[in-house]
C-alpha cells in the first residue's frame, strides 16, 4: 500500500514510543480494490491521548476534534490525517449523541475492530510491518462482493448504518444476504432519529460515487428506508408511465433508469453532479399528483408546479444549502424545456435568452437528456438526443456562456438623465427596455437611449 512519507515518519515514531500506529477503514477497503482512498485514517494502539499529541505535534498543527471521541486532527502544510484512539461505545440513549465513549489504548485491534460497521470496513493495515489485520474475514467477503454485519448486537446501536450500508452495496456493486437485509428492516422504525444532515451526506455518497445508484435506491427501496423517509420517491411506485418501451413501467421504474443514464453525464464539477443527480431522481414527482389517462393517452397538468413543490418538501428535509435547493428546483421545473422548444421548431432568442435566465441551460439538457434516455427501449445503443444538440447550439450561438450578454443596457442612471426620477414608471421603462433587449429589439445603447427618449417623452 502506499503510504505517504510524513505518515511513516510518524508510524516510526509511534513505534519507538511503544505505540501500534493501524491505518484502518476505508482506504484498506479501497486499497485492496484498487481505488486510490484520501481518507487516511490511523488508529494507535498502546499510547495514551497525550503521548499522541507530543509525536504528533512535532510533525505539524494538532487539532482535538473529538476529545471524547480520542481524535486528533493533524495539519501538515495543506495536508490533514486523523489519528484516534480505540474506544469502548455504550449505548445509553437516542440518536447519534446517545453514547458513553471511553478511550482504551489497551484494546487490541480485534476488540476495536468488532465495534465497526461492515467486515469490508473493519480491516488494517500495520504501517510498521505492512500487514492487513482482517479479523472478520473482510477480505473475503469483499472478493464475494457481499456485504455483511460485523457484530449484530452493536450495529443497531447507530441507524446511520443502513443508509451506509445502501451507498457501500451502490458503490462496490455488493450483494446483500437475506441475514444484513433482516437487520436493515429492523433499524429502519429509528432512522428519523437521525439529523438531516447525516441523511444527506449519505445519499450525497449514494449519488455522487456510485456507478449504479439504482442498486443502493433499489436496496433503500427493499428495506423499507424509501417508505419511512422518503415519500415523495415512494409515491413513484403508484403511477403509471405510458411509454412505448415498457406499458407496464411505473415513475418508480423510469427514474431507476434515470439516475442511471445520469452517471454517464457528471463532469467532476460537484456542484454540477449533485444538481444533475438530485434534479433526475425528483424529475417526476410532480407525476403522482398530476397524472391522469383520457382516451387511452397520458395526461400530466401542472406537473411542473407539483414537481417543484414536492422537490422542495424532499430537499428541506435534507439540506439547507439555499443554492443547491433552488438550482435543483428550477432543473425539475424544466426538464421538459429542451424537449418542448425543439420539438415546436419556432423559438426565438429571446426566449432562450430568458430560459438562460432562469436555468443553466448546459446543466438543464444533461438533466432532459437523462431522462430521455431512461423512455428509451434497454437494448438501445446508439442513443441521440436531437433537442439536447439544438438547443445547446442555440446557446453557443447567442453566446449565452458569457453572462454579460444577458445583462441590461439601458440602466437607471441613464433615465434620470434623461430626466426621469425614481417610480413606478422608472421600473417598468426598465423592464420593458430588457425586454425590448432579449427581443433584439435594439443591441447598443445609443439605441436604447433613442426609445428611452420616447417613453420619457410620453410619461
Amino acid at each position: 500500500m502506499k503510504i505517504p512519507a510524513i505518515l511513516k515518519q510518524i508510524a516510526e515514531k509511534i513505534d519507538k514510543k511503544g505505540g501500534k500506529p493501524i491505518l484502518v477503514g476505508g482506504a484498506v477497503r479501497d486499497y485492496l480494490l484498487g481505488i486510490e482512498s484520501k481518507d487516511l485514517d490511523v488508529e494507535v494502539f498502546g499510547l495514551a491521548a497525550n503521548q499522541l499529541i507530543t509525536i504528533l505535534k512535532k510533525f505539524g498543527r494538532v487539532s482535538v476534534v473529538g476529545k471524547a471521541f480520542g481524535v486528533l486532527k493533524l495539519t501538515v502544510d495543506n495536508d490533514y490525517y486523523d489519528f484516534s484512539l480505540p474506544r469502548n461505545d455504550l449505548k445509553i440513549g437516542l440518536g447519534h449523541k446517545g453514547f458513553h465513549i471511553k478511550t482504551d489504548p489497551s484494546m487490541t485491534f480485534e476488540e476495536a475492530a468488532s465495534r465497526r460497521d461492515f467486515t469490508i470496513n473493519a480491516m488494517g493495515y500495520n504501517i510498521i510491518t505492512h500487514k492487513i489485520l482482517d479479523a472478520f474475514g473482510g477480505q473475503t467477503d469483499l472478493k464475494k462482493r457481499i456485504l455483511r454485519v460485523v457484530n449484530p448486537n452493536t450495529f443497531v446501536e447507530d441507524p446511520l448504518r443502513v443508509l451506509r450500508g445502501i451507498q457501500f452495496a451502490a458503490r462496490f456493486n455488493l450483494n446483500v444476504p437475506e441475514n444484513t437485509l433482516s437487520i436493515f428492516r429492523d433499524l429502519t422504525y429509528t432512522l428519523q432519529e437521525l439529523p438531516k444532515e447525516r441523511i444527506y451526506i449519505e445519499i450525497e455518497k449514494l449519488l455522487l460515487k456510485s456507478t449504479k445508484p439504482s442498486l443502493g435506491l433499489k436496496l433503500a427501496d427493499t428495506v423499507g428506508v424509501i417508505k419511512k423517509l422518503f415519500p415523495e420517491l415512494n409515491a413513484l411506485h403508484k403511477t403509471v408511465q405510458d411509454v412505448e418501451s415498457d406499458k407496464k413501467s411505473n415513475f418508480w421504474q423510469h427514474t431507476m433508469r434515470v439516475v442511471d443514464e445520469a452517471v454517464n453525464l457528471k463532469n467532476n464539477d460537484e456542484f454540477h453532479d449533485l444538481c444533475l443527480m438530485f434534479a433526475v431522481l425528483c424529475h417526476a414527482f410532480g407525476k403522482p399528483h398530476t397524472v391522469c389517462f383520457s382516451n387511452g393517452k397520458r395526461r400530466s397538468l401542472n406537473n411542473s408546479q407539483e414537481g417543484i413543490k414536492s422537490t422542495r418538501s424532499f430537499l428541506d428535509r435534507l439540506t439547507n444549502e439555499i443554492k443547491l435547493v433552488d438550482t435543483i428546483e428550477s432543473l425539475v421545473g424544466m426538464h421538459l424545456q429542451p424537449l418542448s422548444m425543439f420539438q415546436s421548431r419556432n423559438v426565438s432568442d429571446g426566449a432562450i435568452r430568458r430560459l438562460s435566465m432562469k436555468v443553466d441551460i448546459p446543466l438543464l439538457i444533461d438533466v432532459a437528456r437523462a431522462d430521455y434516455y431512461g423512455n428509451l427501449p434497454k437494448e438501445t445503443k446508439n442513443k441521440e438526443f436531437p433537442a439536447g444538440r439544438w438547443l445547446l447550439d442555440r446557446y453557443n450561438q447567442l453566446e449565452l456562456y458569457d453572462k454579460t450578454k444577458l445583462q441590461p443596457i439601458l440602466l437607471g442612471r441613464h433615465l434620470i438623465d434623461l430626466g426621469l426620477k425614481p417610480g413606478v414608471q422608472f421600473g417598468k421603462v426598465l423592464q420593458d427596455a430588457f425586454e425590448l433587449q432579449l427581443d433584439d429589439k435594439f443591441n447598443s445603447l445609443d439605441d436604447a437611449l433613442i426609445w428611452a427618449r420616447k417613453q420619457v417623452g410620453n410619461t
